[in-house]
């Protein structure tokens, strides 16, 4: 196709949306629709499996060192813990740390604790959290050998469940994409059909005068494309300024560092703005170029 052919099929595209303004405002309106419906359904997977990852990352593993650990043991375990890359974060706790924080959980039945000797049956801990729950079963396997530890705990189950979760969460996004996008692919290409049936003696006149299938059918295809866009710039800002909304709200009183905490607004609106707009103008022109193929088969 030459270019003079292509920007003229622009222009056409544009001609064919004035030409018929209420099966234009039916296929925006569709598509705009979809658009916020999958949009949301993005926004959902992207803070779900967000919240989840961090999520993953809280139930630390557990280090508990032996009774009689020297100070060299103890230095050098640390040491260790703190230069592994897959460890984000660590916690060191002395006996007595472990034993204020014990009789603190205990509430009002915390004096039985009061003549305790934590020295004699508490030992130092390590609370370690990892990059990723996937790598758990390598970094136990590290700990469980370095110097003076006597027990590495593990949730491992709660980890198992997030894990699915977040699995759970990404299967269900990809389905309502699809099952959205093909929906809205027969919705369009009918109504742009009834555009195209309106033309039907138009297309068959260029057929009989040697215009090819590609010349006839790209205009539809740019005018689809076209509608699809401006759909998803909707669907975008609509998303967004809800999202600004629901955020503001939600956020009053979370920290940003708390792991319930939303995506920002600003780290959310260009992703979805990717594949809204990707999607919004693959699925107007699919439609439309599956609307003309049947009326101009040589």
């Amino acid at each position: 196709m030459s270019i003079k052919t292509f920007f003229n099929s622009i222009k056409e595209g544009f001609t064919g949306i004035k030409r018929h303004p209420f099966v234009t405002i039916a296929t925006f309106t569709t598509i705009l629709l979809m658009l916020i419906i999958l949009s949301i359904f993005f926004v959902f997977s992207i803070n779900a499996r967000a919240i989840m990852k961090k999520l993953s990352q809280q139930p630390p593993i557990e280090v508990y060192m032996k009774l009689q650990v020297t100070e060299d043991e103890l230095m050098q375990t640390e040491g260790i813990i703190a230069a592994d890359t897959n460890i984000i974060e660590y916690v060191r706790r002395s006996p007595e740390e472990n034993y204020y924080n014990f009789k603190t959980n205990l509430g009002d039945s915390q004096s039985i604790l009061d003549q305790f000797d934590y020295n004699m049956y508490l030992p130092y801990t390590f609370s370690v959290r990892i990059t990723d729950p996937s790598l758990s079963e390598e970094v136990l396997a590290k700990l469980e050998t370095l110097p003076g530890v006597a027990k590495v705990s593990h949730e491992s189950r709660v980890m198992d469940v997030l894990e699915k979760a977040e699995n759970y969460v990404n299967l269900g996004t990809v389905v309502a994409s699809i099952f959205l996008f093909v929906i809205t692919l027969f919705i369009i290409s009918t109504m742009v059909r009834i555009s195209v049936y309106s033309r039907a003696d138009e297309i068959e006149i260029m057929k009989f005068v040697g215009a090819t299938n590609t010349y006839i059918r790209m205009p539809y295809v740019i005018e689809g494309a076209i509608i699809g866009l401006f759909s998803a710039i909707g669907a975008w800002g609509i998303t967004i300024v809800a999202y600004r909304i629901i955020y503001a709200r939600v956020m009053t009183n979370v920290a940003l560092d708390s792991f319930y905490a939303l995506i920002p607004t600003r780290s959310l609106m260009w992703v979805i703005m990717t594949i809204i707009l990707l999607t919004g103008v693959l699925i107007g022109g699919i439609g439309s170029g599956i609307s003309v193929r049947k009326y101009i088969k040589v």
